[in-house]
C-alpha cells in the first residue's frame, strides 16, 4: 500500500507540473495586452512598458515559466496588478466559499443518491425505479446555471423563501445562502451517482458471494448495505474524484448567478481584465484541487480493493 501511495504522489506531482504548463502557455496565448485594461487607451509607450516589466511579460515565455515554476517553489506566486497585494492572500481569501460551496453539493447529493441507487437495484424494473431513472435522465440533461436561474426565481425572488444574493454571515445565515447554489450544482449529480450506484449494485447482486450470503438466510438489506454495497461503491468514489473538475467549473455559474464570492467568480473577473497573476494562482489552486481530490480517490479505492494497487 505505501509502495502505491508513493507511485500515486510521484503521478500528481507530474500532473501538476504539465497542467500548470499547457495552462501558462494557453493563458499568454489569449489575444489582448493586459496593460491596455490596466491602463486605459491613453496610455503611454512608457508605461506599458513598466507594467510589461512588472508583470515579467518583457521576458521570453521559457523564463516567465522557470521563474513562476522557482516562485512557486517559495510560496510566491506573485503580485496582483490591480491592488499589488499578494496572489496567494488574494486566492486564498475565496478559496474556502467555493469549497464549502462543492462540499455541500457533493454531500446532499450522494446522501439522495445512494439510498436511491440501491433502493432501485433492490426493485429492478419496478415503479419506482423507472419513476427514479426518468427523474435521472432529466436532472443529468438540465445545466447547472439553468437550474440556479430558475431556483433563483422560484425559491427566492417568486416564493422568498431563501436569499438570493451573497454567502451570509454566522454559521446559518452562511448555511442558508448555500442552499440554492448547491442545490443548483449537485442535481445534476444526483441523478448520475443515482444510475451508476443501480448499475454496480445489480453486477454486485449476481454474483457468488452474494447468492451464499441469501443462502445462509440473510437480510436483503444487510446483504446489500453490509457485503454489496461497498465493492458496488468504488465507481462513484472514482467519479467523484474526477467530478471535482467539473463541480468547480459549475461553481463558476453558481457564484456569478447568486453573486457569491469564490474562486469562480474571481477568475471571472480576473480574465476579464487580462491579471496573469490572477489567472495562474487561481488555475495552480484548482489544479491542486483536482489532483488532490483524484489522488484522494485512487487512494479510498485501493483501500477498499486492493486489487487496484497493481494498476498503477
Amino acid at each position: 500500500m505505501w509502495l502505491y501511495v508513493l507511485r500515486r504522489i510521484a503521478l500528481s506531482i507530474a500532473i501538476i507540473v504539465i497542467a500548470v504548463t499547457l495552462l501558462f502557455l494557453m493563458i499568454h496565448a489569449v489575444p489582448g495586452d493586459p496593460t491596455a485594461v490596466l491602463l486605459g487607451p491613453r496610455a503611454t509607450p512608457e508605461m506599458k512598458a513598466q507594467i510589461h516589466q512588472q508583470m515579467g511579460l518583457d521576458k521570453p515565455l521559457p523564463v516567465q515559466i522557470v521563474t513562476f515554476f522557482g516562485g512557486l517553489l517559495h510560496g510566491n506566486l506573485g503580485y496582483d496588478v490591480f491592488s499589488q497585494r499578494p496572489v496567494a492572500d488574494i486566492v486564498f481569501d475565496q478559496l474556502p466559499y467555493t469549497i464549502e460551496l462543492i462540499l455541500v453539493s457533493i454531500f446532499w447529493a450522494v446522501a439522495v443518491a445512494v439510498p436511491l441507487g440501491c433502493y432501485s437495484a433492490m426493485r429492478r424494473n419496478s415503479v419506482i425505479d423507472q419513476t427514479v431513472a426518468v427523474v435521472a435522465v432529466a436532472t443529468i440533461a438540465i445545466p447547472s446555471f439553468v437550474t440556479a436561474v430558475y431556483a433563483l426565481l422560484i425559491f427566492s425572488v417568486t416564493l422568498g423563501w431563501l436569499p438570493a444574493i451573497g454567502a451570509g454571515n454566522g454559521i446559518w445565515d452562511r448555511l442558508s445562502h448555500l442552499v440554492l447554489p448547491g442545490f443548483a450544482l449537485g442535481i445534476g449529480w444526483v441523478g448520475y451517482i443515482s444510475r451508476l450506484v443501480r448499475a454496480s449494485m445489480l453486477e454486485i447482486l449476481g454474483e457468488n458471494h452474494i447468492r451464499m450470503a441469501r443462502s445462509f438466510g440473510i437480510s436483503e438489506w444487510r446483504i446489500v448495505l453490509r457485503y454489496a454495497l461497498p465493492l458496488a461503491i468504488l465507481p462513484t468514489v472514482t467519479i467523484l474524484g474526477v467530478g471535482v473538475a467539473w463541480l468547480l467549473s459549475g461553481a463558476v455559474f453558481a457564484e456569478v448567478v447568486f453573486a457569491r464570492p469564490g474562486i469562480g467568480a474571481l477568475i471571472v473577473n480576473a480574465v476579464n481584465t487580462r491579471n496573469y497573476p490572477i489567472i495562474m494562482g487561481v488555475v495552480l489552486v484548482t489544479t491542486f484541487l483536482i489532483v488532490i481530490a483524484t489522488t484522494f480517490s485512487d487512494l479510498v479505492n485501493a483501500s477498499l480493493d486492493p486489487r487496484t494497487r497493481e494498476k498503477l
